[in-house]
């Protein structure tokens, strides 16, 4: 019996020993990567200077284009995530306060995102776990999660939970250096095409006040940040087009840009524009915040 358990004991012994090892090889490929998406970019970079950021989720990750301010003499990223909420949305500007960026301006986009859910997109929040044990923001920013306590003490927890985002595939990707096309273009995703019979509907969607645009707002005003909210626009064959009133009564500061562009041969889906409204919204900005 006690040659059993002590069997049991290394089994189990070498089995934490490696759960250890994995966990420090694929922090360690994270570590050293600065190209395959924006978090592994922020937090492998430091004391970068901009004039203007973006932020927000597809909407404005499709929507805001860099280039257009940079020829103005403005340099301009887009940290817009296609998918994320505005909890990722808030750490990513607290990471980059960590890392010691200089922003002078950010346009965030605010409509949508304020409409449903305040809790956060796995997906989105995973990609920041592999920094869990480096970067103390993002420990106790993701402190309130139900997993947390996991996620920190559990050697490789993390890689499992999120295979799909952080697990041994994207590791090996990462690893490899396999180009990514999201640190593109500064930024931006640019959509082509024109949709065909689009339509929208946001009945049912409630704008809230937000737990994570507020600490978005704090967070500007501490550091001596312009920040610049704006709606996007949204196909004309949308019901319930009174849902951006509604965002604007809850916080009067958001500027409309909603109907900017209204024409289908703009937009690719309901939701996003192609690269021609695109360049109308990007250009009305400019024109709008920086060309007074």
């Amino acid at each position: 019996m006690k040659k059993f358990i002590l069997f049991i004991a290394k089994i189990l012994g070498l089995l934490l020993l490696l759960l250890c090892l994995l966990d420090l090889v694929f922090t360690q490929v994270y570590l050293h990567d600065s190209d395959r998406n924006k978090t592994n970019a922020i937090y492998n970079s430091e004391k970068k200077n901009f004039d203007v950021i973006f932020l927000g989720s597809s909407r404005a990750n499709n929507h805001f284009i860099p280039a257009i301010f940079e020829k103005e003499g403005l340099k301009t990223f887009n940290y817009g995530v296609s998918g994320s909420h505005l909890y990722e949305t808030a750490l990513m500007l607290e990471l980059m306060l960590e890392r010691e960026y200089q922003i002078k301006n950010v346009i965030i986009q605010i409509d949508l995102n304020i409409g449903g859910d305040q809790q956060p997109s796995p997906k989105h929040t995973a990609q920041f776990l592999p920094f869990i044990h480096h970067s103390k923001t993002i420990a106790n920013y993701l402190s309130d999660q139900p997993d947390y306590y996991a996620w920190y003490y559990v050697p490789f927890y993390r890689y499992i939970e999120y295979g799909e985002v952080i697990g041994f595939r994207e590791c090996w990707d990462t690893f490899r250096k396999k180009p990514s096309n999201l640190m593109h273009h500064g930024g931006f995703y640019e959509l082509k095409g024109v949709g065909k019979n689009m339509k929208n509907n946001l009945t049912g969607l409630v704008a809230n006040r937000n737990e994570s645009y507020e600490k978005i707002k704090a967070l500007c005003q501490k550091n001596n940040i312009r920040l610049i909210a704006v709606t996007t626009p949204i196909c004309e064959n949308t019901k319930n087009r009174e849902y951006f009133d509604e965002v604007t009564k809850v916080y009067p500061e958001i500027q409309r840009y909603d109907t900017v562009v209204k024409d289908d041969r703009y937009f690719t889906t309901c939701g996003h524009m192609n690269i021609n409204g695109a360049t109308i919204l990007t250009k009305k900005l400019l024109k709008d915040y920086f060309n007074k």
